[in-house]
């Protein structure tokens, strides 16, 4: 997969969480203006490959913000980050509005939890930029029944739809949208079946850094993500979204060591 000026080929990189917002459930992810740039510079320091920051929480429960306001949030840091960093830098949004700001000011990929569903002009936005997608797995009511059908159909009807839209193969990977729409049985099976998604041709990225699925509370929850990181290198994932970026590096190179 192309992001940016990057390709990334084969192995399981990490993707670092930025989160631009007040109330993202794991609160030592939250950054503002004056502390993005340590956060980055950290992040890049500890191994991460892909920065990605979010400026509208998604957390179970979260008020929405709009455009406008994600808008403010995210475009000083952004310009921050591009001017001082080298490295592929993805915007966590489902609008079209706040993806044409963020690509014009430098960034490198849209993440959109809602799978380019939720603004019908979002794969029409990314791909006028050349920029890079990850469409996620959601849906407006909890799956029931068998997820699999559901989850790879979704996926495979929204990457024609970017494909239609102009963009490039090599620039689109897939979530299977651990913690939406999906109760935690079903977010286990999604995880321990996650390899299942390749089917759809595109590379896979994970996400379940501290997510409610592990239980307990966030604070608790390192291990589990360590071991689901564990398990993504087995299932050939290429990218895990994470908050913490140096144990993952480490466990990924755990696995790639025979030393786990």
């Amino acid at each position: 997969m192309i992001i940016g000026d990057r390709q990334f080929k084969s192995g399981t990189h990490v993707m670092a969480i930025i989160n631009l917002t007040p109330d993202s459930f794991w609160e030592a992810s939250r950054k503002n203006t004056d502390s993005v740039l340590f956060a980055v510079e950290k992040a890049v320091n500890d191994g991460a490959a892909v920065i990605d920051i979010g400026a509208q929480s998604t957390r179970p429960g979260y008020t929405e913000v709009s455009a406008d306001e994600e808008i403010s949030r995210f475009e000083k840091p952004l310009e921050m980050i591009k001017e001082r960093f080298d490295i592929p830098v993805s915007v966590d949004t489902y609008f079209s509005k706040s993806a044409e700001a963020a690509l014009s000011l430098g960034a490198d990929m849209i993440n959109d939890v809602w799978g380019l569903t939720r603004d019908s002009d979002m794969a029409r936005i990314i791909a006028k930029h050349g920029a890079a997608a990850c469409i996620m797995h959601n849906a407006k009511t909890p799956l029931s029944g068998d997820i699999w059908g559901a989850i790879i159909d979704f996926l495979n009807e929204n990457c024609k739809k970017a494909l239609a839209a102009g963009l490039d193969k090599d620039k689109i990977c897939v979530d299977g949208g651990i913690g939406f729409a999906k109760s935690r049985e079903q977010n286990h099976e999604l995880l321990q079946g996650y390899e299942r998604l390749l089917q759809t041709g595109f590379p896979l990225l994970l996400g379940t850094s501290r997510k409610s699925l592990f239980g307990g509370v966030a604070a608790d929850r390192l291990q589990p993500t360590l071991e689901s990181t564990r398990l993504a290198v087995k299932k050939g994932v290429l990218f895990v979204r994470v908050h913490d970026v140096k144990k993952n590096v480490a466990a990924i190179k755990e696995v790639l060591n025979g030393a786990e």
